[in-house]
């Protein structure tokens, strides 16, 4: 393992099979070499961005979400535009320099609908990072000329056969087409896979990693697979911690400069979980800051942690809470 890891450290590059040997490694030494690249490239700063969930309303039906358009048991909302604009509005306040849209794929927010919250977020002189599902080129084009940075559509998994179990109805060639549609408008953008699906390898992570790489995504979001209890994947495995991160650090040591977050979902799984991958080349943290009484309804995985106090938790353990937009190459 100390030879691949230092292979890495100097090339930012390894083969298939070596990212699989680390992948099935306990060998801690991956940590410490992920968190060294994290702080040579983005010093010791995270990242807040002011999360918004602003719609639970989703037409897709994949296996892993709790918000899966046949789980009936989910109380469905949708935020006004004013519900979303005060949102923005406290979060700048409050010192956040970038917001993130997340929804499911809800078909009232038309095209003209979104165009038009797009510009009134972009009058708060902040960064805008849409995470709305697949659209049309000329859609993305759209949001891109009304003034979204950012664009987050996660792969899930590169396996194209587990990703047509998982995703009923659904292209895996369309996934992959909306982000290279996505890069070449100029977004920033960020995809990344969910670690511990059923009937997922080892191998098809290590193909997930190199896809990141043939992107050239510049933010990857990494989650471990938390099973949901309304879902058809409901006796799926729980402990996922461990792989996910091993995922997360190796992504780093390939990817030295991109912008990495602690999830939620390993908050969740272990306690300390996002200090854990703050230490294991993570940089960014999301913070929840939708309303509250919907906050709970957005459940696309169960018992997901409230954020509390986070900037004051994050200083207290040593990080340095950035003052700017956090774009991939920003000077930090």
């Amino acid at each position: 393992m100390d030879i691949i890891i230092k292979k890495a450290l100097n090339t930012y590059n390894l083969k298939h099979n070596e990212i699989t040997q680390l992948l099935k490694s306990d060998d801690t030494d991956l940590y410490k070499a992920a968190d060294y690249v994290c702080k040579s490239h983005k010093k010791n700063i995270v990242h807040l961005r002011g999360l918004i969930e602003f719609t639970n309303i989703c037409k897709c039906s994949c296996y892993y979400c709790g918000l899966r358009c046949e789980n009936k048991k989910v109380k469905r909302y949708r935020l006004t535009d004013e519900q979303i604009l005060s949102c923005c509005k406290k979060a700048v306040n409050s010192g956040y320099r970038t917001i993130v849209l997340q929804g499911g794929e809800d078909g009232f927010w038309t095209v003209d609908k979104l165009c038009y919250l797009i510009k009134k977020i972009k009058e708060y002189d902040i960064a805008l990072t849409l995470s709305i599902g697949e659209r049309t080129y000329d859609e993305y084009k759209a949001f891109k000329k009304s003034g979204a940075d950012r664009y987050l559509l996660r792969i899930e998994t590169t396996d194209k056969e587990l990703y047509s179990k998982l995703h009923p109805e659904m292209s895996f060639e369309n996934r992959r087409n909306c982000l290279f549609n996505l890069k070449s408008l100029g977004y920033e953008t960020g995809t990344g896979c969910l670690v511990g699906l059923p009937g997922q390898t080892i191998e098809s992570l290590a193909d997930d990693i190199l896809f990141f790489k043939e992107l050239d995504a510049d933010m990857i979001g990494i989650g471990p697979f938390i099973p949901h209890p309304d879902t058809p994947l409901a006796d799926g495995n729980k402990n996922n911690f461990d792989l996910a991160l091993k995922v997360m650090s190796v992504t780093r040591l390939l990817m030295p400069d991109i912008n990495i977050p602690a999830t939620t979902a390993m908050e969740t799984l272990r306690q300390n979980g996002r200090i854990i991958a703050l230490n294991s080349g993570a940089n960014v943290v999301m913070d929840n800051i939708t309303i509250d009484e919907y906050k709970s309804l957005y459940e696309i995985y169960p018992d997901k942690k409230s954020t509390g106090t986070l900037k004051t938790d994050l200083e207290s353990k040593g990080f340095t809470i950035s003052s700017g937009k956090g774009f991939r190459y920003d000077s930090l």
